[in-house]
């Protein structure tokens, strides 16, 4: 096996771009363990008129696509903020083997905080969670754009 190499500045590098968009700053890369970025994206919401252009549900998206395949068995998906419940529950169908996120998100996170979607027996695939991977360089991003919005 590899080792690990961490994905996270790219996906802050895709929440900056978000941001910039004005979009909510969040970032997310889909990954093999090998070290291949397969699909990088940022928060699209606004642009697309779209609530469920999440980032995590659009590198998903792009990640199938790429593979040409509705499995991601084995890849990694990292991202700035703790998913909420529909991307977590999106990378359970996906079968995402490994999240890796920044910031808690004590008011939509739907992992950690709130639904908790892989705690319940409906959730048919859990992935290995590791978090707080650059916590607070994703919590200050958010917390600068919205600031800017006040």
């Amino acid at each position: 096996m590899s080792p690990f190499r961490s994905h996270m500045q790219l996906a802050l590098t895709e929440a900056r771009a978000a941001a910039q968009r004005g979009e909510v700053p969040v970032g997310a890369v889909i990954a093999h363990p090998g070290g291949r970025v397969i699909a990088a994206a940022g928060n699209r919401t606004r642009e697309l008129h779209d609530p469920t252009a999440h980032a995590e549900m659009l590198a998903i998206r792009a990640a199938c696509t790429a593979l040409g395949q509705e499995r991601l068995t084995g890849y990694d998906l990292y991202v700035t903020l703790e998913p909420c419940a529909m991307c977590a529950m999106a990378m359970a169908h996906a079968r995402i083997s490994r999240l890796y996120y920044g910031a808690s998100d004590p008011k939509s996170g739907g992992v950690a905080q709130g639904a908790r979607v892989f705690a319940h027996a409906q959730c048919h695939h859990v992935p290995e969670i590791y978090e707080g991977l650059c916590a607070s360089d994703a919590e200050s991003l958010l917390k600068s754009f919205f600031d800017k919005l006040r």
